[in-house]
């Protein structure tokens, strides 16, 4: 019955026009990118420059790899937050906002099993807007640019590393599955705020202001020695998958402590839920 129950819910997630919102609008990004660096001169000469600096050819770096590495991150950092903070903060929220919770509920199925089937729906949602992102942005680029190395240039991060064509595969595929890891958090959060008595809106945008003041204060130099105790920093694990060499304590620190942030939601939001007053 959980397997029905959950296939159910994908079928009504999937089935609203809105879910496709960030599919378009993210892949709508990669693509405005990826045509920029490929027609217009200024950004793919700051690619070039710094390569020259480091005594690398552009020839062989700046290639369809590069290229989605490079829309990738903006991406990542604004539109994917956005839309899976949209659909966790509408799972539980829109149920109660369109009247429909105390019907589910009269059903013979338990709370408990009822927010656990809505956050898998999310967590497979946020699985796939990642792995499309990633997908998408080499697929598009392959277009475009030839076939060659990774330049992974991450300049706020002080990031630059030099990978060759086989190398550069492994680590942009080990980005994309790591990115799966931020947006099932952030949609975690989202997800909580909507197990609350509030609007959908208001849970969208209690996740965001969380993420954004968790970033904002991290960006500040004086807490730049605490920024290992901020959410978003463990956020960006993804990003450290492009280090030379890999830190792989670090981002399995950070994949844990994610971990721990994604069960405490779990069970902050399902125990909400369970005291909250559907008959009223």
């Amino acid at each position: 019955m959980f397997y029905y129950q959950l296939r159910n819910e994908l079928w009504k997630l999937f089935g609203k026009k809105r879910t496709y919102i960030g599919f378009g609008i993210c892949l709508l990004a990669e693509a405005i990118n990826i045509l920029l660096f490929r027609y217009a001169h200024n950004p793919r000469r700051y690619l070039v420059r710094h390569l020259e600096l480091m005594g690398y050819s552009s020839d062989k770096y700046i290639t369809n790899l590069t290229m989605a590495t490079s829309v990738l991150v903006p991406v990542a950092f604004v539109l994917l937050p956005l839309y899976v903070a949209l659909v966790g903060g509408d799972l539980m929220a829109k149920e109660a906002e369109d009247g429909t919770l105390r019907m589910i509920l009269a059903r013979p199925i338990s709370r408990l099993r009822l927010v656990t089937i809505k956050w898998l729906a999310g967590a497979i949602f946020s699985i796939l807007l990642a792995l499309v992102l990633g997908g998408f942005g080499i697929l598009f680029a392959s277009f475009f640019f030839p076939s060659g190395g990774l330049f992974a240039l991450l300049p706020l991060d002080g990031l630059f590393s030099i990978f060759n064509e086989a190398e550069g595969w492994q680590h942009y595929a080990a980005a994309t599955l790591a990115l799966s890891a931020n947006a099932i958090t952030i949609m975690g959060l989202a997800w909580m705020f909507s197990c609350c008595n509030v609007k959908p809106a208001a849970a969208t945008i209690l996740a965001l202001s969380v993420v954004l003041t968790s970033r904002v204060i991290q960006e500040i130099p004086y807490f730049h020695d605490w920024q290992a105790w901020f959410i978003t920093y463990h956020l960006s694990l993804w990003m450290r998958t492009f280090q030379q060499p890999v830190p792989l304590g670090d981002i399995a620190q950070s994949l844990s402590i994610l971990l721990g942030f994604n069960f405490t939601f779990f069970i902050i939001g399902s125990s909400i839920f369970q005291m909250r007053d559907i008959k009223s």
